[in-house]
C-alpha cells in the first residue's frame, strides 16, 4: 500500500462570509461527557470523498450534510493535499484502515443569508447533525480552536487562503 493509500482521502472547507469571517462549527459530544468539555470541539466542515466524486463535488456535498449551506461560490482551491496523522491510541477509527487524512481543502464564499444555516437539521433534514452550535470566526483564532493534531494543517490552510481576507 502506497503512503497516500495510509490516508483517507478527504476535502474540508474554508466557507467565508461577506465580512471574511469563518464558519466554524462546535463537534457535538459522542456518548455521555462531563459538563468540561475541551476547546478545541471547532472545526470547520470536512468529510470523505465518496466513490466517483471529484473532491468539489465532496467539498459541496459535505458543506450542505453539515450545515444545510449551499448558497456558494468557488473562490480557491489548495494546489497540494494536507495531511494529518490520528493520535496514538484511536487506530480503531475506520477500523484501523487509515492512519490519519490527506485533505483537499476549498475556499468558498457565501453567498446566502445565514438564516440559510441549519446545523440541527442539515441537508434538507436528512443528515445527522455533526455540530451543536457554530458561529462566524476571524482565521486568526482557527488554529487554537482545532484538536491540536489538525492544527498544522489548519495553519496551512490559513497560509494558502490568506490572500482571499482583507487584513483587519
Amino acid at each position: 500500500m502506497s503512503k497516500r493509500g495510509l490516508y483517507r482521502p478527504c476535502v474540508g472547507v474554508l466557507l467565508l462570509n461577506a465580512q471574511g469571517l469563518a464558519f466554524v462549527g462546535r463537534r457535538r459530544a459522542k456518548g455521555d461527557h462531563d459538563h468540561t468539555r475541551p476547546p478545541h470541539l471547532w472545526q470547520m466542515p470536512q468529510g470523505g470523498i465518496d466513490e466517483g466524486e471529484t473532491p468539489y463535488e465532496a467539498a459541496l456535498r459535505e458543506l450542505y450534510e453539515e450545515t444545510n449551506v449551499s448558497s456558494v461560490a468557488l473562490l480557491a482551491e489548495a494546489p497540494d493535499w494536507l495531511s494529518y496523522d490520528l493520535p496514538k491510541g484511536s487506530n480503531n477509527r475506520w477500523s484501523g484502515k487509515y492512519v490519519g487524512q490527506t485533505q483537499r481543502w476549498f475556499a468558498l464564499r457565501f453567498t446566502g443569508d445565514d438564516s440559510e444555516i441549519d446545523i440541527h437539521a442539515p441537508g434538507g433534514g436528512r443528515h445527522k447533525p455533526e455540530f451543536d452550535a457554530w458561529r462566524w470566526e476571524a482565521l486568526s483564532a482557527l488554529p487554537e480552536l482545532i484538536v491540536p493534531f489538525k492544527r498544522m494543517v489548519y495553519e496551512q490552510v490559513l497560509k494558502e487562503f490568506a490572500a482571499l481576507v482583507p487584513a483587519r
